[in-house]
C-alpha cells in the first residue's frame, strides 16, 4: 500500500457546531437522554410501519412476531457495535471509512451512504404528501407534486441547523407517535378479536422469511450504519451502544410491529390507510407530520455529512440543500416501489459497517487519531475487496435462499476486514508532517 493520498485540511472557515469532518470534543458531549431522544425520533418511523404493514399479511401472527424479532435483533446488534465504536472515536460513519477504505475510497461510501439516505428523505416527503391529499381532498398529480415539493423544502430547513433542531423536533415527536400507534394497535386487536383472534391469521404466505428479514434491516441499513453521526457525541462507548440499542432495536421493532398489526387487522398493506379505515385521518396527520418531520431532519443531516466528507467541506450545510433537492424529486418513483428499495438497502450498506467494525478491532481500538492531522492510503483495496464479496454474497444468497444476506454481509466483512487489517499497519494513516 504504497500509494499515498494528502488529506489536507480544508481553508479556514467558521467550524460547523456538528464537526462533520473533526473529532468531537468533550465539551461538545451530550447526555444520554439527549442521545436517545434524537435516535428513537429517527427510527420512530411511519415509512418502518409501511414496512411492517408490506410483510405482516404474508405470516402467521406468530411467525410476523418471530420475523419483526429476528429482523430488529439483526439491525440492533449490527448498530449498537458501530454505536459504540462512534462514541469511541467521536468521528461520523463517513469520516471513519477513510482508516477503514482510504481517503478516495471513502468517496465511495459516502456516495453509497449519502445517496441511500436521499432516497430516504423522498420516501417521507412522498408519505406525508399522500396523506395530506387524502385530508385536503387536493386530488391529482398535480396537487401532489405541489405538496412533495413543499414538504420536502419545509422539513430541510430544520436540519439546515443541525443537532440542537433535531433535538427539540425528537422531544415533541416520539411521544406523538407512540400515542398514535398505542390507538391504532388497540383498535386493531378489537377488530382481530371480531374476526375469529390471532389464531385465525395465517398470512399469504408469499414472503420468505430471509426476504422479510432482508427488508427490516433495509429500513435502517443505510440510517444504521451512520449511526456514529449522533452516537459520537455519547460520553462513552457503553452510551452510544445503550442509546442505539434502545432505538434501533426497541424502536424498529415497535414501528414493524405497529405497521404490521393494523395490515392484519383491516387487511391494508399501507400504514396511511389503516388509519383513513380508522376514522384518524385529522389526528393522524397531525401526529405524523412531527414524525416524519423528525426522521427526515435526521435523514438530511446524514446526506449533509456524507457530502461534507465526500468534498472535504468543513460545513455540511450546502450538502444538505443540495441533498433535500434531489430527494425531493425522486419521493413519488421511490415511495412506489419501497419494498424493493429496501431489498436493495439490506444488501448493499450492512459490508459497509461490517468493513468499518473489523478494521476498528484490528487496528483502532485505542481511537483514531485527528483525521485532519494526518495523510490517508488513497485507496486501501484490500477491505474494497472485501466488501465487494460480502455484498455480492447477499446479493446471491437472496437469489439462492441461504440463510440471510445482511447476516451474511456483515459477518463476511467484519471477519474478513479484520483479517486483512491484521496483516496491514496502522502506520499506513500518518501525521501530516510525516515525509
Amino acid at each position: 500500500m504504497s500509494d499515498m493520498a494528502e488529506t489536507r485540511a480544508p481553508k479556514p472557515a467558521k467550524l460547523d457546531p456538528d464537526y462533520p469532518l473533526q473529532i468531537v470534543p468533550a465539551r461538545a458531549r451530550k447526555s444520554v437522554w439527549s442521545l436517545g431522544i434524537v435516535l428513537l425520533g429517527f427510527t420512530f418511523f411511519t415509512p418502518t410501519m409501511l414496512a411492517g404493514a408490506g410483510i405482516a399479511p404474508n405470516f402467521s401472527f406468530t411467525a410476523f412476531l418471530g420475523v419483526a424479532l429476528l429482523g430488529a435483533a439483526v439491525l440492533g446488534v449490527y448498530v449498537s457495535v458501530l454505536g459504540a465504536i462512534g462514541a469511541r472515536t467521536g468521528l461520523t460513519t463517513v469520516v471513519m471509512s477513510r482508516y477503514a477504505f482510504g481517503s478516495s475510497g471513502a468517496k465511495l461510501v459516502s456516495l453509497l451512504l449519502g445517496g441511500t439516505q436521499i432516497g430516504w428523505y423522498g420516501v417521507t416527503v412522498a408519505t406525508l404528501a399522500l396523506l395530506t391529499q387524502q385530508v385536503t381532498g387536493l386530488d391529482g398529480p398535480v396537487w401532489r407534486w405541489v405538496l412533495v415539493i413543499v414538504g420536502g423544502a419545509v422539513m430541510g430547513v430544520t436540519a439546515y441547523y443541525g443537532y440542537r433542531g433535531m433535538e427539540l423536533l425528537s422531544i415533541v415527536s416520539v411521544p406523538l407517535l407512540l400515542i398514535l400507534a398505542g390507538w391504532v394497535t388497540w383498535r386493531s386487536m378489537l377488530e382481530i378479536g371480531d374476526q375469529g383472534g390471532l389464531g385465525a391469521i395465517t398470512g399469504s404466505g408469499e414472503m420468505s422469511i430471509a426476504v422479510a428479514v432482508t427488508a427490516i434491516v433495509g429500513t435502517f441499513a443505510s440510517g444504521g450504519t451512520q449511526a456514529p453521526n449522533w452516537t459520537r457525541f455519547a460520553r462513552t462507548p457503553g452510551q452510544g451502544f445503550g442509546s442505539a440499542a434502545i432505538a434501533f432495536f426497541l424502536g424498529e421493532l415497535l414501528m414493524i410491529f405497529f405497521g404490521g398489526i393494523g395490515a392484519l387487522a383491516f387487511g391494508i398493506g399501507d400504514f396511511v390507510e389503516v388509519l383513513f379505515a380508522l376514522n384518524l385521518v385529522g389526528w393522524g396527520l397531525v401526529f405524523l407530520v412531527a414524525n416524519l418531520w423528525t426522521t427526515n431532519d435526521n435523514t438530511a443531516y446524514n446526506f449533509g455529512v456524507a457530502g461534507a466528507e465526500l468534498f472535504n467541506a468543513n460545513t455540511k450545510k450546502p450538502f444538505v440543500i443540495g441533498g433535500v433537492a434531489i430527494g425531493t424529486l425522486l419521493a413519488l418513483p421511490i415511495y412506489d416501489n419501497l419494498i424493493g428499495y429496501l431489498a436493495w438497502l439490506g444488501i448493499t450498506i450492512p459490508a459497509i459497517g461490517g468493513v468499518i467494525i473489523g478494521d476498528f478491532l484490528a487496528n483502532w481500538r485505542r481511537g483514531m487519531p485527528e483525521p485532519l492531522l494526518h495523510r490517508f492510503p488513497a485507496v486501501r483495496w484490500e477491505n474494497i475487496a472485501v466488501y465487494a464479496v460480502a455484498t455480492f454474497v447477499a446479493w446471491l444468497s437472496s437469489r439462492q435462499g441461504w440463510l440471510i444476506p445482511p447476516i451474511n454481509a456483515i459477518v463476511l466483512a467484519v471477519v474478513g476486514s479484520y483479517l486483512v487489517g491484521r496483516r496491514t499497519s496502522r502506520d499506513l494513516v500518518v501525521p501530516e508532517t510525516s515525509a
